[in-house]
């Protein structure tokens, strides 16, 4: 069977609640070995922490998202600092700006973006990258603080924009929007992207793939991804899993099966 990781799933996200166990046994049985859950809110973070520890595979990401903004506080990322001391997650995230959303403060988002930012160059932990039509100023903000490494996840930009995240030492993750027939300059991004740049993601229980357009995603659906990627880039999908899970393990310094 083929090994994935599965780099941003919301496990911990309510939509889940009444049968999660039966969506990790599923992702198992599908090959997903590993899920990497990121926090979006202060508030989160027990039940995240609380979701991770109910199996095996599962690795934790503590931060805050730009799209909750109302519900961050100054106090949170001091608060960060000691919770990433405390508990000694895989990364920080998931962060980032979101110019899409009206009405989220664009200097907050940038407060809380470059904070995060900073935690993870001194507790040399990836950050996983949230850039809704902020890519520019994403790649700006990593430039400014200097010495990380992580991920966008759900890349939606250039080519331009992606060889520039490459040289900063980021990664793109990729997942259901790759599937859709319109999402052609995505599919062109796929087949001319460095291997090693890429990783998957389901982004569960948001972004579902053209298969089940419409439904709650989850992290089962990994192998969709794969097999899509393998057919836009001409690869099997043994050598998509094998390259995305050792760009992910390596990434996340996830353990050995």
């Amino acid at each position: 069977m083929n090994l994935l990781v599965d780099s941003h799933c919301h496990l911990d996200a309510s939509e889940f609640d009444g049968d999660r166990e039966a969506v990790i046994d599923r992702a198992r049985a599908a090959g997903v070995q590993w899920q990497v859950v990121p926090a979006v809110t202060a508030a989160s973070w027990p039940k995240l922490r609380a979701v991770c520890q109910q199996a095996t595979g599962l690795y934790p990401a503590y931060g805050l998202h730009p799209m909750f903004l109302d519900q961050h506080r100054p106090e949170h990322l001091p608060q960060l600092r000691a919770w990433i001391e405390q508990e000694r997650p895989c990364a920080i995230g998931e962060c980032g700006l979101d110019f899409f959303v009206e009405g989220l403060d664009a200097e907050a988002q940038q407060a809380y973006f470059l904070g995060q930012l900073t935690l993870a160059r001194e507790f040399d932990l990836p950050v996983i990258v949230h850039a809704r039509r902020a890519v520019d100023a994403v790649i700006a903000a990593i430039r400014r603080i200097g010495g990380l490494r992580g991920v966008v996840h759900s890349f939606s930009g250039s080519p331009e924009q992606a060889a520039q995240l490459h040289k900063l030492g980021f990664l793109l993750g990729l997942g259901g929007p790759l599937t859709y027939e319109r999402a052609q300059r995505l599919q062109r991004l796929v087949r001319e992207m460095p291997m090693e740049q890429l990783l998957l993601e389901t982004d569960a229980p948001d972004q579902p793939d053209a298969g089940i357009r419409g439904q709650r995603n989850e992290p089962a659906r990994l192998a969709v991804i794969a097999r899509h990627i393998g057919a836009l880039r001409g690869m099997d999908i043994e050598d998509v899993a094998r390259a995305t899970t050792d760009n992910a393990r390596r990434l996340f310094s996830l353990p050995a099966p």
